[in-house]
């Protein structure tokens, strides 16, 4: 489906899709927004001294095209005065407004109209030039005639530029632009290679600024980059300003963020080596060499034993040909133990991040092959290899595997372990940095022992090295592994000592890179988790709810729940949003998964499925061939034509017969193994969009009988299958989604706020969906459904468990005070504020996503205090007796708990 053009006055989204404009404000005359007053008290009397004298007022901190005058103190760089002077509307000052009341009516504007200083003895106003070309008709608005290709990459900004261009009369597309489409300019934040590659000229979206105001944009002195979040909407007679609100909670997710995770307290005792202390004389340990050189290895290791003090570093080969020794298998266990301990006091004495580069060249020397000397992790990857019995090792080893071998190579990896906490430890504390004056050169962390074992210099910035990659299918070898010796006794925990590296570096590359790059962090915290949910896929879903438990880091832990969850999921027929994670989506997509996984086949867990990624394409020659399907075979098996071709605007043949009602080839399509019944065009519209927004009802119950379902919930700019119907007007497909998944598609709201019940002007509609909303209710909590895999439930609510409890700790909820100072907490006034006013409009105009989400989660645990969602949990579910699933029946009820608490404080 082609997305559509965002002209001025038309909505942004799909055709067909009609909002309609406020018939109200624009008939009169006099309405206003306010810009750059902050003091609740001078907005207070500005809005009255309006409505007194007969004007409308309109909140929020975006620019509304229905406003006729923007109020401003001076130039700003916000988006309405941008928006205003591109229109052509009035801008003037606080005293307009004033001085009309003292006056009992409506003063000329041209007196008040906002200006600055260009020179000693002329002023400069930047909104009369294009007020009179728009009201004389020369003009719509200052981008007329404006075909623009906007690329911005963050949402928010890009839907503020799409406004204020709007504003100007631009016409504005997106990518992919329409074929037929003209572009007259093309305009990026960043300019990239990408964005030059059209015919039409490229510039900075500060080229608007300069278009509006010329040379004059110099006097001006600012940029605009950013929405102007200083006021927000409120439909009441006194304005209200959730902007503090907005920096307070703010303040408190980056607090939230920044607290330490992982503490290691037998680091605490760690000594600097270089500050006064007592330290024995210096050494010889010539001696050991010729110890080493006649073979008394016992003898050698146990005069290196005797002189490890801080400061005092036994020369490297020496230990080298220790390991070495220690590698051939001919060492006694005692030696081995010995050795360890050596390794252990070194670190203790001489730990590398509180050390000078040369400590650090030390252990580097010390902790790689003695025969193959690769590196760090090289040395890693073999220990953990011959501990799992793998040939996979940069030399050959003593083979069989030695039981003495195998827990020397076991005690290496928790050295590593060791080591790796101590750095993540030092630099959390802040401590990797040497003491002024100790005439040390400064260490910092990316010299570190961590970067050098998992990250070349060319892969810093992403988590996903090939080290980790490796650690990862280990990691799965390893769980794997230990859960089949369990049987036999004989589990030696190597799982839980990898997955605690893997935390470290997790919480050691966040540290590094979160405050430079937000969404890097979270990108690779992701591409993370979904590599391990897919090579664990062929793992019993047991023994990886298992590992998932293991997890130390809350990030990791956090991550991997939730992908290992919907890998579990899709497995399994059951297909939940791709929107971020929420509270709201857990229990309004995951518990219903949860009952899916219940009546799942017991060997589900095996089973590809359309999901697969077994599945695989190629292209040829622009097209989309599917490898298991050639054309020439098509008409033979009676599959429809071009099956697997999309248009232009990313349409499958799925799109296009949900479009036209095409029942028969819908049906043709849905009965063909592997297909994708959501499948998105580049604008992000399932086929379930297209037959709702076109009224195809027989197409829309062809997909509903589909198995797996179609995903009901999934929204483009805030558009539901359930929005899309109503938008156009088709009660009866709205009904037959309502009577299919019941009562929560009524809590989802649009890109506006929006609910369903929202969307439709009489009583007697809203009445017809509620019924249709409560018959599927009812049916739900009289459905008796029987538990058919009581592993896979058992798994699916030991993951759904640790992602709530994870959630709470990554992304906590502020608190409400319980002393008199109650009123005045952060928690409070935020409930508050959701009490007393929507959440669109609690978070109208607000830029950072975390916030918005923190707001979110709020609101779900007021609606879940109130008694929602949790309905939805069946009661073959509810009445389990499995460990997990009563735990996590616990841990709702909790939730909700919580929420009352919440409720009963307001």
């Amino acid at each position: 489906m082609l997305e559509s053009v965002a002209s001025f006055g038309a909505p942004v989204g799909k055709p067909g899709v009609i909002i309609a404009p406020n018939h109200r404000m624009e008939s009169c005359k006099y309405v206003f927004q306010i810009s750059g007053i902050k003091s609740r008290d001078k907005k207070r009397v500005l809005v009255q001294g309006i409505q007194k004298l007969g004007g409308k007022y309109i909140g929020g901190s975006i620019y509304q095209h229905a406003s006729t005058h923007l109020i401003i103190p001076q130039v700003l760089s916000s988006e309405k005065f941008l928006a205003a002077c591109a229109a052509g509307k009035w801008v003037v000052t606080p005293d307009y407004v004033l001085d009309s009341v003292k006056n009992g009516l409506w003063l000329p504007e041209e007196p008040y109209e906002v200006s600055i200083s260009i020179g000693a003895t002329s002023t400069y106003c930047p909104a009369k030039q294009w007020r009179e070309k728009v009201v004389s008709g020369r003009l719509t608005g200052a981008f007329q005639g404006w075909r623009v290709l906007l690329m911005v990459q963050e949402p928010a900004r890009r839907a503020m530029f799409t406004r204020l261009l709007k504003a100007g009369r631009a016409k504005v597309y997106h990518i992919p632009p329409p074929s037929h489409a003209s572009i007259t300019h093309v305009m990026a934040k960043p300019i990239t290679e990408n964005s030059k590659s059209y015919s039409a000229p490229c510039f900075s979206v500060s080229h608007i600024v300069q278009h509006l105001f010329g040379s004059n944009c110099a006097d001006m002195n600012f940029i605009v980059t950013d929405v102007n979040a200083a006021e927000t909407n409120h439909g009441s007679f006194v304005d209200v300003d959730f902007s503090e609100l907005e920096t307070e909670l703010r303040d408190y997710v980056i607090k939230h963020e920044a607290r330490k995770r992982l503490c290691f307290l037998e680091f605490l005792g760690y000594h600097d080596p270089y500050r006064p202390q007592s330290q024995a004389a210096e050494t010889d340990f010539s001696n050991v060499g010729s110890m080493i050189e006649c073979g008394l290895f016992t003898e050698a290791l146990d005069s290196i034993r005797s002189a490890v003090f801080p400061g005092l570093l036994p020369p490297v080969s020496y230990l080298i040909s220790l390991l070495e020794y220690a590698q051939q298998g001919n060492a006694t266990s005692v030696f081995l133990r010995n050795f360890q301990q050596v390794m252990y006091n070194l670190l203790v004495t001489n730990p590398p991040w509180l050390a000078p580069n040369t400590s650090k060249k030390y252990f580097t020397q010390m902790l790689q092959c003695p025969r193959c000397k690769t590196g760090l992790w090289p040395f890693l990857e073999t220990a953990i290899s011959y501990c799992l019995s793998s040939e996979v090792t940069c030399h050959p080893l003593p083979g069989p595997a030695l039981p003495t071998l195998i827990q020397f190579h076991r005690d290496i990896v928790a050295f590593f372990l060791r080591l790796f906490q101590g750095e993540l430890h030092s630099v959390t504390n802040g401590d990797f940095v040497l003491p002024q004056g100790t005439g040390v050169s400064q260490a910092s962390a990316s010299g570190s022992l961590l970067y050098a074992t998992f990250w070349t210099v060319w892969e810093r910035s992403s988590l996903l090295s090939r080290a980790v990659k490796q650690l990862t299918k280990l990691l799965v070898q390893a769980a794997t592994e230990d859960s089949a010796e369990r049987n036999e006794k004989q589990n030696l925990h190597l799982a839980e000592t990898l997955l605690a590296i893997l935390s470290v570096l997790v919480d050691f590359w966040w540290q590094q890179h979160f405050k430079l790059n937000q969404k890097l962090v979270e990108n690779g915290l992701k591409d993370l988790a979904e590599h391990i949910a897919v090579i664990s896929q062929d793992v019993s879903p047991v023994v990886v709810a298992e590992l998932v438990d293991m997890v130390s880091s809350t990030r990791l832990k956090l991550v991997m729940a939730d992908a290992i969850f919907r890998n579990l999921c899709c497995r399994n027929g059951f297909t939940v949003g791709n929107e971020p994670l929420s509270l709201k989506k857990m229990v309004l997509s995951y518990l219903p998964a949860l009952e899916s996984l219940a009546q799942s086949p017991i060997d589900a867990h095996l089973r590809t499925g359309p999901f697969s990624h077994s599945s695989t394409s190629q292209e040829t020659d622009g097209r989309t061939q599917s490898s298991l399907v050639n054309e020439s075979s098509l008409e033979k098996e009676n599959i429809p034509r071009g099956l697997n071709r999309v248009n232009a605007a990313g349409e499958t043949l799925l799109h296009r017969a949900c479009k036209r009602n095409q029942v028969e080839t819908v049906l043709q399509i849905l009965a063909l193994p592997g297909t994708d019944v959501n499948v998105k065009d580049h604008a992000g519209w399932t086929p379930l969009h297209e037959a709702c927004n076109h009224g195809s009802t027989a197409c829309v119950e062809a997909l509903l009988r589909h198995c797996p379902p179609p995903v009901l919930n999934s929204q483009v700019g805030g558009v539901s299958p359930l929005h899309d119907a109503l938008h156009n007007g088709h009660m009866n497909i709205a009904k037959m989604l309502l009577e299919y998944a019941g009562s929560v598609l009524l809590q989802q709201a649009d890109g506006e706020g929006r609910t369903a019940l929202d969307l439709v002007s009489t009583s007697s509609q809203r009445e017809e969906l509620l019924l249709s909303a409560q018959a599927r209710d009812s049916a739900l909590r009289n459905k008796v459904i029987e538990v058919s895999n009581p592993p896979l439930l058992e798994a699916g609510s030991s993951l759904l468990t640790h992602l709530i409890f994870s959630y709470q700790q990554e992304r906590g909820l502020p608190g409400c005070a319980q002393s008199e100072d109650k009123a005045h907490s952060l928690g409070y006034r935020l409930v508050r504020a959701l009490e007393t006013h929507s959440f669109h409009k609690v978070t109208l105009g607000w830029m950072d996503q975390r916030v918005v989400r923190l707001v979110e989660d709020t609101q779900t645990l007021l609606e879940l205090g109130r008694g929602r969602y949790l309905g939805q949990v069946s009661q073959a579910v509810r009445e389990s007796t499995g460990q997990n699933t009563v735990f996590l029946m616990d841990v709702l009820r909790d939730l909700k708990s919580r929420g009352e608490a919440l409720v009963a404080d307001l």
